[in-house]
């Protein structure tokens, strides 16, 4: 029985809820009359929570339905090379014709993106736009791809201007790439902003490094619990309507962008793929801390900016716009003033009326279009380096002269642009290649297939580049080393035996603190030692007469070293103590095996996996007999085509479409086929433990796609 005390809700409005969910309810019950008073909080109580769970399942079963579970495969570019990952988000559609929305840093960097419907059904989509700064985007289903077909399930935007502390809201989505959830909560605040150290200064968020975010937001705050896979998914209404974008939170707190800034942006996006927005190079400060009575104190401006051109100056204030009186005191006024500014059109002139040592004056700003804050980025696998188009934010963040030439964003470590003298670094500023001036990204780009396309690459490249404002001159070497089997070592006498030293202290403990020298771990199957009368648990004192004594673990191998001392084909006569017994064992010497270091290997740049031939420590260590036959997968790629489906470091590759797999020879054979007919589909056949599993890839043979991977083949 739930207590009068226990209702956290003022008790008038806990029944105009009871009564709007449940109309015919009377307005008192059948209570226990033993108890005075009783009766009305009995059934009041059982009222509230019938009418609540009404309420919240008719305003999840109006947005449920369109919402998506979205997962991308994104490219990143770091340790001077290009990184595949994957993301996970949620989604909502807002279009009969497949529109989704969600959270930019949910798309960020993204190359191909599946949308999981209501139904189970995976639907690819394309990316129709991004806008950073409000942290939004949008994509679109492949209409195409639905089975069954009839329309969509599409939810609607409410009206978040309405919205008030202490209102009931639903968060949706996918938490932690799980099935979809709800979860309740209560409306915090509905103007949140994030400042500084002085509260009065809001700081710029940042989700990815150079890239601003929440300019023009006022946050939702909520304790509707919310985890990572809940990015980008709806803060609904008890109406059932979006009044929120979930973007961030944890530790029972969340923040959403209000679904009227949310709604406006998603109308551009589908509109133009961008939002268009004017700048004038301004930041704001509020008022309330300053001694002033009104306007708004200009905090910096930007040099060479429209605001910086027309005279406006850092503490000059700001008190009219176009003749409208502005007064900014608090932190929360910043966020609409500054989406004021963006939203006058690109080229058109605002009057500003500022006072400036108390007296006033104003002038006439003509706009300009507010640029990305971070530019195109693109990997050059052949030279280990990554390089990023200057914005004009990076310009003026880096205090570079101008927007010329390609900012180097990372280096690989041990590659061309590392090993060059000197050596390229983050933060350069590449200015020519070969005498050729380097104006853009682009530019770069274009030197760069020019170069690596010829039939003759040459040995060395002139490079000129700035660091710190000094003009810099290096080599690098572009052309790549071809890659080579690892080194195998000559065979040598070898004894199929695994040994561990024994040494003082565990001598000492075994029962015979004297007696030092190496104890038989394992011998190994189909050997010669395993045909001699040699026992797992036997100390090797001697070799051929020479005392075995190891100092301590860096001895470890010196056994198997002085074997290979001696002659294959030979016989070795091992000193063993056995149980308190001195044994004398001869033992034939067969040539050493080749270790997993010395196995050969195979590249796959189109699925993106790396394997190598199975060696007889493979087969030991696994307890696999000669009939196991296939390839073991070194490494993959998380989001390559192999590691998308469902490919794991370790498996044995036994089996590729069909045709088995024997060994490295067959394996090349396969993919070399498979590279010619390009199948929608692909089923290896892997052991994975004691389990033999059945995995499907599914390639994405587009053209740039396969442009890419074969460059990458040639590097």
């Amino acid at each position: 029985m739930m207590k009068a005390t226990e209702l956290s809700m003022p008790r008038a409005w806990i029944w105009l809820l009871v009564m709007a969910a449940c109309p015919m309810a009377p307005a008192t019950g059948l209570g226990d009359e033993s108890e005075p008073g009783s009766r009305e909080l009995v059934v009041g109580a059982e009222d509230l929570r019938e009418g609540l769970r009404a309420i919240v399942q008719s305003a999840r079963d109006k947005v449920f339905p369109a919402l998506v579970n979205i997962h991308v495969v994104t490219v990143d570019y770091w340790g001077g090379k290009e990184q595949k990952g994957s993301a996970v988000g949620s989604g909502t559609i807002i279009s009969p014709e497949g529109h989704v929305i969600t959270n930019q840093h949910v798309t960020n960097n993204g190359k191909k993106f599946n949308c999981t419907l209501a139904d189970k059904q995976e639907i690819p989509a394309d990316l129709v736009g991004e806008d950073p700064l409000t942290d939004l985007a949008v994509l679109k289903l492949k209409l195409s791809a639905l089975k069954g077909g009839g329309s969509l399930p599409v939810a609607s935007f409410g009206d978040s201007d309405q919205l008030g502390v202490g209102d009931y809201v639903l968060a949706m989505g996918s938490p932690l790439a799980l099935s979809r959830s709800v979860t309740l909560g209560i409306v915090s605040n509905c103007e949140r902003v994030f400042v500084g150290r002085t509260d009065d200064d809001l700081e710029e968020m940042e989700l990815e490094s150079g890239q601003r975010t929440g300019l023009f937001t006022q946050w939702i705050q909520h304790d509707a619990l919310i985890h990572p896979g809940n990015s980008g998914g709806p803060l609904v209404n008890l109406k059932g309507e979006i009044i929120g974008i979930n973007e961030l939170g944890g530790a029972a707190i969340g923040f959403a962008i209000p679904s009227n800034l949310a709604k406006s942006v998603s109308r551009a996006l589908m509109a133009d793929g961008e939002v268009e927005r004017s700048w004038i190079g301004l930041s704001l400060k509020p008022i309330e801390k300053t001694g002033l009575d009104r306007g708004v104190l200009i905090n910096s401006v930007v040099d060479e900016s429209p605001a910086a051109t027309a005279g406006i100056q850092a503490g000059d204030v700001v008190v009219s716009i176009d003749g409208e009186s502005v007064t900014v005191r608090f932190p929360e006024q910043v966020p609409p003033l500054m989406r004021r500014l963006a939203d006058i059109p690109i080229g058109a002139t605002v009057v500003l009326g500022y006072e400036r040592d108390g007296r006033q004056s104003q002038c006439r700003v003509t706009t300009a279009k507010l640029e990305k804050d971070r530019g195109e980025e693109t990997a050059l696998r052949a030279w280990g380096l990554t390089a990023e188009e200057i914005s004009s934010k990076l310009a003026r963040d880096r205090r570079l002269p101008d927007t010329k030439g390609a900012f180097v964003s990372s280096v690989r470590s041990g590659g061309p642009a590392q090993l060059a003298e000197p050596p390229v670094d983050y933060g350069d500023v590449i200015r020519r290649i070969e005498g050729a001036p380097i104006d853009s990204l682009e530019d770069l780009v274009d030197c760069y297939d020019r170069i690596m396309s010829q039939e003759e690459i040459p040995e060395y490249l002139l490079m000129q580049f700035d660091r710190g404002g000094k003009d810099h001159v290096t080599l690098l070497k572009p052309k790549p080393e071809d890659e080579e089997d690892p080194p195998r070592e000559v065979p040598k006498a070898w004894v199929g035996v695994a040994t561990q030293p024994i040494i003082d202290r565990l001598a000492d403990k075994l029962g015979h603190p004297d007696v030092l020298g190496y104890r038989v771990t394992r011998i190994y199957p189909r050997t010669r030692a395993a045909q001699s009368t040699l026992q797992v648990g036997d100390i090797i004192t001697s070799l051929n007469g020479e005392t075995l004594r190891p100092r301590g673990m860096q001895d470890a191998g010196l056994f198997h070293r002085q074997l290979r001392k001696l002659d294959i084909g030979g016989n070795a006569t091992l000193g063993v103590l056995r149980g308190g017994q001195r044994l004398e064992i001869e033992v034939p010497l067969e040539r050493t095996q080749i270790t997993p270091q010395e196995a050969r290997r195979d590249r796959n740049e189109d699925f993106e996996i790396s394997v190598r031939e199975v060696t007889f420590f493979d087969r030991d260590e696994q307890r696999w007999d000669e009939s196991v036959k296939g390839v073991l997968v070194e490494q993959v790629e998380s989001a390559g085509w192999a590691g998308l489906g469902g490919i794991d470091s370790g498996d044995l590759i036994q089996e590729i479409d069909g045709r088995p797999i024997k060994g490295l020879k067959s394996y090349r054979r396969a993919m070399k086929k498979i590279a010619e007919d390009q199948p929608q589909r692909v089923v290896f056949v892997v052991l994975r433990g004691v389990q033999t599993r059945y995995e499907f890839l599914e390639p994405d043979w587009k053209p740039a796609l396969r442009d890419g991977a074969a460059n990458a083949a040639e590097d």
